[in-house]
């Protein structure tokens, strides 16, 4: 029988190895409990690189980085999809603006009925699959929505249940410390973040205009959308008017009431025209684009046919043509008729903004009109 000497070093040399091996196992368990690994370690590095880089990009209004830097970062974001055609794609803030009567809301809940059915106009691509759509309408009464979308208040027409119809609530109150302006801007927001859409239709951006002071146009809602657009990655279509015009010249960016500031906010914007061919007849041109080359301007337009066939009332497309043979084409009587309309408005005390308003010319053709024939 062998015997084991128990001494005190025996005893440490034990407790020694015993506390060697759990040394060794501890980190193990330690990468064990929280799971931590290469491939995280190096995203978080790269992670703070880029928040490093960030902070030394922002230049105040700018962001100062290098052109192969823009590229990595463009590369992450997906390709956007045509939503209406080349006319408006995913991830745009979309004007599309008209004369009142043409059927600017007609062709907008069409669009949106299209989108929210993953069914696209004939004539028009759609690159994206069925999805939630936000119809702001500031214009119509559900009764008024109703007449145009049923035979005779009855037969109605079936939407898709992603096809949500907004409107304001006139029971709604609004908080004494904000404004009508704030608490539209609020209300919005909260639309989008509790129903998840990304796609929103606003009928249309001027309707601030008559309803409070403090919104004496439709710029202040402009902001907001855009800021709403980047914040949640949202599409946009925004309607707004055009003044009276001259039916004779072609559509441009002039004709969009407050143009210029609008026009900086958007992304791609386009307009209906009316035709002087047939009065059921539209023309759609682009205005302004960013994800395409305008490929339908005053020499392709697409000619549409307004229409209502049964209970939806709609925008065929016909074929693409030039926009000059849809102009008026005044005529000797015609130019006699309006220099003899800016006398006689003018002699009634009204301006020469108010003339070429009212006549669809610029207030300086209406003085210019006005000088000749007193110089007769």
């Amino acid at each position: 029988m062998h015997e084991h000497n128990i001494t005190p070093d025996n005893v440490n040399n034990a407790e020694h190895n015993e506390d060697t091996n759990f040394k060794a196992i501890k980190p193990q368990f330690e990468l064990e409990k929280y799971s931590i690994g290469l491939d995280q370690i190096q995203d978080e590095t790269e992670r703070l690189i880029e928040a490093s880089n960030e902070a030394t990009e922002n230049k105040g209004l700018f962001t100062v980085k290098e052109a192969n830097r823009w590229l990595k970062q463009a590369a992450t974001r997906p390709i956007p999809n045509m939503l209406f055609g080349e006319f408006w794609f995913e991830g745009e803030l979309c004007i599309l603006y008209a004369s009142s009567g043409l059927g600017k809301s007609i062709l907008a809940v069409q669009i949106g009925n299209s989108i929210s059915k993953g069914e696209p106009i004939s004539g028009f691509k759609l690159e994206t699959t069925k999805q939630l759509i936000l119809y702001f309408d500031f214009e119509l009464s559900d009764k008024q929505f109703e007449n145009r979308y049923s035979l005779n208040y009855s037969q109605h027409y079936d939407f898709d249940e992603n096809f949500n119809r907004v409107e304001i609530n006139p029971e709604a109150v609004i908080p004494d410390n904000l404004t009508f302006e704030d608490y539209l801007n609020h209300s919005l927001e909260r639309s989008v973040t509790e129903t998840g859409a990304k796609v929103l239709i606003i009928d249309n951006l001027t309707y601030l205009k008559n309803q409070t002071e403090q919104a004496k146009d439709a710029l202040p809602l402009m902001k907001h959308l855009k800021a709403l657009k980047s914040k949640y990655g949202l599409s946009i279509l925004a309607l707004a008017h055009t003044p009276k015009r001259d039916l004779s010249k072609p559509l441009t960016q002039n004709d969009l009431q407050g143009s210029t500031m609008l026009m900086n906010f958007c992304d791609s914007s386009f307009a209906i025209g009316s035709s002087c061919i047939d009065k059921n007849i539209r023309y759609l041109k682009q205005i302004k684009q960013r994800n395409t080359e305008q490929l339908y301007g005053a020499d392709n337009v697409c000619v549409c046919q307004l229409d209502k066939p049964n209970n939806f009332v709609k925008f065929d497309f016909i074929k693409f043509g030039i926009e000059a043979e849809h102009l008026k084409q005044y005529n000797e009587r015609d130019t006699e008729q309006q220099s003899q309309r800016v006398t006689e408005l003018k002699q009634q005390g009204r301006s020469f903004r108010e003339i070429g308003a009212e006549l669809g010319i610029s207030h300086q053709t209406a003085k210019r009109i006005f000088d000749k024939n007193n110089s007769l």
